[in-house]
């Protein structure tokens, strides 16, 4: 019985030590963070969420999304998720002092969310106008397929394309396939372009030039292929290959992207273990025109000719929430990465060598 109260004192200060450690050092230190500011009080990061965003995170909840995503970038030296674009730099504890809750995460079925909203493209509007023959005859009109891919970098090619009024003499023409701005004076030029590499046809010795030309034929092809995979589609640690650009969808990570993925997740990634949340989408009958809402969707997943599927207001704003989710922002107290500065140290000591020689 004398070793009693002892026993029971040990016991209490282990427990009263853990929490303090645990819960009532860390509130103090980070438990009233303020949203940093410039000297202006202009650039204010984080902004609370509001309307939409703030519903869809409901939805992004009610859905479990947060059991096969996580919401958080580690540090460099604790993991590789810099390495795979997730982010520029580490999560921290600044980034949260609005989210209720917080959706941290514990495991990776798919990628991080962190930075999902900093990946979309810079004009969100999706690159075929609207109609309900437009999402029907994509497929099909896929000369212009190289549009969708190239309209985040700002690429040319993409207005030519939805503007073409017969996209299959365009797609099978080589001699209008490097001349983008240049459509209607393609009779002319055409004869003479058609020409040589007809010549080097029969008589390949002629000269080494002419067979060079026959290779710009496949050009449509090769650069649908250069689109299907872009920088950063897949992890550089060499795991599962997440979302890539697919031929005849929106633009990557764009609002429009986002609802088909959500729709039908293996028309972009064929492995993708994510469900299909269909049940956020309704398919109706076209009455007049075709909705601007309308998914953009190929293939089997394609609603009948006349009817379009459209998302609901849940699917609206839990694609509001995703491209919400921005911690690009620099931050004071974490060292963001610089990828630029590696690229460019070869060079120097290359062309030091030279002016010493």
């Amino acid at each position: 019985m004398k070793g009693l109260a002892p026993l029971f004192l040990g016991i209490f200060g282990t427990l009263a030590f853990s929490w303090v450690g645990l819960t009532v050092i860390p509130n103090w230190q980070i438990g009233h963070l303020n949203p940093q500011s410039d000297e202006e009080g202009t650039d204010i990061y984080p902004m609370p969420q509001s309307g939409m965003a703030a519903r869809g995170g409901r939805v992004y909840a009610a859905n479990g999304c947060i059991y096969c995503h996580s919401q958080q970038v580690r540090a460099d030296y604790a993991a590789a998720d810099i390495e795979r674009k997730w982010g520029d730099r580490r999560s921290a504890p600044r980034d949260y002092i609005f989210e209720r809750p917080v959706f941290l995460g514990k495991m990776r079925m798919g990628q991080d969310l962190s930075n999902i909203g900093a990946r979309a493209p810079t004009e969100q509007e999706n690159a075929p106008p609207t109609g309900a023959a437009s999402p029907a005859t994509s497929p099909a009109a896929q000369g212009g397929a190289p549009a969708p891919g190239a309209a985040p970098s700002g690429a040319s090619p993409s207005p030519p394309s939805p503007k073409t009024g017969s996209p299959s003499p365009a797609a099978g023409s080589p001699a209008t396939s490097p001349v983008s701005p240049a459509p209607n004076a393609s009779p002319s030029p055409a004869g003479p372009a058609a020409a040589p590499p007809a010549s080097p046809a029969p008589s390949a010795p002629a000269s080494p030039g002419p067979p060079k030309a026959p290779p710009t034929s496949p050009s449509p092809a090769a650069a649908a292929a250069a689109n299907a995979t872009p920088a950063g589609s897949a992890s550089p640690a060499g795991g599962a290959p997440w979302p890539v650009q697919t031929s005849g969808e929106p633009p990557m990570y764009s609002a429009a992207w986002h609802h088909v993925h959500l729709y039908s997740p293996r028309s972009i990634n064929v492995d993708s273990d994510m469900p299909s949340y269909r049940f956020l989408y309704r398919t109706r009958r076209i009455s007049d025109a075709a909705s601007v809402d309308a998914l953009q969707l190929t293939g089997s997943d394609a609603p009948p000719q006349g009817w379009e599927v459209v998302p609901t207001f849940d699917a609206e704003c839990l694609v509001a929430y995703l491209m919400s989710l921005n911690q690009s922002h620099p931050l004071k107290e974490v060292r963001s990465a610089a990828p630029a500065a590696p690229a460019q140290s070869p060079a120097a000591p290359s062309t030091a060598p030279a002016p010493a020689k």
